[in-house]
């Protein structure tokens, strides 16, 4: 006797402040080939709620993936960032940073705070629609991850 399983959908945690790139990186992730959901927060502290399923995040799902702004109103993305990997249990979701900021403290400083990857977003749309594609590939397809 064979069961069909539906295969899970993947949760994209997008922590992102401007709108612009919300719907660009959503638009880019539309045509995907891998089921799955995006979840969008736009400043640290709700990013953080949702993380710890708090208020009106408590029926959250665990994101398979993270993308992180750096500059982030009410809680920065560097300190968003060292709440994760500093929380057992939510240090093994991969955080892919994905920002404007080509300053080298700051990618020093994610690195530092256990960063999974870091990316400069490009201000040309079909680089970025090719970078969240490649990003979605590696994260989503290519390696294993830990189910929880």
């Amino acid at each position: 006797m064979s069961v069909e399983t539906e295969e899970k959908h993947k949760i994209i945690f997008l922590v992102e402040d401007n709108q612009a790139d919300i719907r660009l990186i959503q638009e880019a992730l539309k045509n995907s080939s891998i089921p799955h959901q995006v979840v969008t927060v736009r400043n640290g502290m709700d990013a953080m709620a949702y993380l710890r399923q708090e208020g009106e995040y408590v029926d959250a799902l665990r994101p398979d993936l993270i993308l992180l702004d750096l500059n982030l109103p009410r809680k920065d993305g560097r300190e968003v960032l060292a709440e994760i990997k500093a929380d057992p249990k939510l240090k093994r979701i991969p955080v892919v940073v994905l920002t404007t900021s080509r300053n080298e403290d700051d990618i020093f400083q994610s690195y530092d705070l256990h960063v999974n990857c870091y990316i400069t977003k490009s201000r040309n749309l079909s680089q970025l629609f090719q970078i969240v594609k490649g990003i979605e590939e590696f994260w989503l397809e290519t390696v294993t991850l830990p189910s929880e």
